[in-house]
């Protein structure tokens, strides 16, 4: 049983679980977004770096629908957050394109794809306005997480 505390109102601490709860579903929910992105770019052949301002509003959503605590370090997660799910998107993007040209499956693609190979063909890929959509999308999951 947990000790009582002084203030009925105060919570008690999150547990470990707690913590991995969150962190679980906020991994799922990057890997779930950066998934409709790669599906949206397969299916109009476009990059579509708008969406890496959707995902950076995403994670926000999670982060606060699971009750992650506020502070600097929500600020961080967010913006990393974020960041991993443009890293993995961009990745998808290249080896599914890869895979369609060469006649691999995306996996066998994404696991032959290296990442100098991967990180020319992103940066073919992507223009001035990609960039600056994502470098938005990172300040905007530092500004909306507070």
């Amino acid at each position: 049983m947990p000790p009582a505390s002084s203030d009925p109102g105060t919570p008690p601490p999150p547990s470990r679980w707690t913590h991995a709860f969150r962190a679980a579903c906020l991994l799922g929910a990057c890997a779930g977004f950066a998934a409709v992105w790669v599906i949206l770019c397969a299916a109009n052949e476009r990059q579509n770096s708008w969406m890496a301002l959707l995902g950076a509003l995403d994670v926000i959503w999670i982060m606060r629908l699971v009750g992650w605590p506020a502070g600097p370090g929500r600020h961080w997660v967010a913006v990393a957050a974020t960041a991993v799910i443009v890293v993995v998107a961009n990745w998808w993007i290249v080896a599914v394109q890869l895979g369609y040209a060469m006649g691999f499956s995306p996996l066998d693609s994404a696991l032959r794809l290296g990442p100098h190979h991967a990180w020319t063909l992103v940066q073919l890929a992507n223009g001035p306005w990609d960039a600056l959509l994502i470098g938005a999308s990172l300040v905007l999951a530092a500004i909306a997480s507070r």
